[in-house]
């Protein structure tokens, strides 16, 4: 069986592909980034 190229994805789904790939690892990005801000600020109060 020879898989068929359904052709060019439409641009909405081209979008939707870069979300479902790289949206996590921006999540994650922004969660560490408050984290760490938070902690940094946290041991600037208890000095």
């Amino acid at each position: 069986m020879t898989p068929l190229h359904l052709g060019a994805m439409h641009p909405y789904e081209q979008a939707l592909t870069l979300l479902l790939a790289f949206g996590p690892f921006v999540v994650l990005g922004i969660v560490l980034a408050v984290r760490r801000r938070q902690e940094r600020d946290d041991s600037r109060d208890t000095r």
